[in-house]
């Protein structure tokens, strides 16, 4: 196990050398001049010169990257204009609401997803079977967004039972931090519950029609003993890597969520910096997301071979 995790690390470092050169250049290539956005139309000539030799943009966008990778492996990512503070401090400030989103969005995704999935296999074919499906495709199908403004106006507007917008770090609010998650967590774990149901449908449907599950039968044990001792068990290790890419998915891109939400996490951070053509952060922001993606789909693997022992990397 030592030595594959030690691969996979190997591995890694390519895709984060790939990782930096697209987040440089695509924020670097984007159109519109920076520094005149940033001190507005007013600015003279004489202020955008010196503000862009102190951004560095007078010089090659070549030489501007390889000082920026010098100064990441350093882990300088650089500094914040409009925040005034360094893109570590920014990112790290906006993690827990982000977190917190994720985590809810999981649990909402694990909450309708592995029963979705568990009832259409053992009732395939039947009316369950189709309604389960045809839920699951309403939450891969609909935008997240859109279900977030169908549950502002019904439990926010209507219903008053929930703030639409804003959050309080639990430092300030305890468990109260729950009410802020609710409604965006849900939009988020609408659309992940959609594929995690399918997968475990598709695990399901392969274990059931095993033998050693005709067998429980033959031997008269129960539903309950057969389908979650038996069955979920043996079926959840496609089902564990779809939800360690739910999971990167969740905390690398809440960014439209956060914005509709007005929660002040690294996604409305990211979107706020692209407005602003803030491009430090912007490359901090996709860096971050490129390494959640990276360390949770690692920590996929290890779980993965933990709990099918049978399972042998040959790579």
């Amino acid at each position: 196990m030592g030595r594959y995790i030690l691969k996979r690390l190997m591995i890694l470092i390519p895709v984060l050398l790939i990782a930096a050169v697209v987040a440089f250049f695509i924020t670097n290539l984007m159109p519109g001049d920076p520094v005149r956005l940033m001190l507005g139309d007013y600015a003279t000539e004489q202020q955008v010169a010196e503000m862009t030799a102190r951004l560095g943009f007078d010089k090659p966008l070549y030489i501007r990257f390889f000082i920026w990778v010098k100064n990441v492996l350093k882990g300088d990512f650089g500094s914040s204009i409009f925040l005034d503070t360094s893109v570590t401090k920014a990112i790290l400030s906006r993690l827990e609401p982000t977190m917190l989103l994720a985590v809810t969005g999981l649990f909402f995704g694990l909450l309708i997803g592995i029963p979705l999935g568990m009832v259409s296999a053992t009732k395939k074919g039947s009316l369950l079977d189709k309604l389960s499906i045809g839920i699951s495709l309403i939450g891969i199908s609909i935008p997240s967004f859109f279900i977030a403004i169908v549950l502002i106006l019904f439990f926010g507007v209507y219903l008053r039972l929930l703030p639409v917008s804003g959050y309080v770090p639990v430092s300030q609010s305890g468990f109260g931090v729950i009410k802020y998650l609710i409604l965006p967590g849900f939009s988020l774990g609408l659309m992940q519950s959609g594929l995690i149901a399918r997968m475990t449908r598709s695990a399901m449907l392969d274990v059931l029609s095993q033998n050693y599950i005709r067998t429980a039968r033959a031997k008269g044990l129960g539903w309950p003993r057969i389908n979650f001792i038996h069955a979920l068990r043996n079926a959840m290790a496609p089902v564990i890597t779809v939800i360690g890419f739910s999971l990167a998915a969740l905390m690398g891109g809440t960014w439209i969520i956060e914005t509709v939400f007005n929660i002040p996490g690294v996604g409305a951070l990211a979107i706020n910096s692209i407005l602003r053509r803030d491009y430090a952060v912007i490359q901090g922001c996709m860096l971050f997301s490129v390494v959640v993606y990276i360390l949770v789909n690692l920590l996929v693997d290890i779980i993965y071979a933990l709990i099918n022992p049978a399972i042998r990397y040959d790579s």
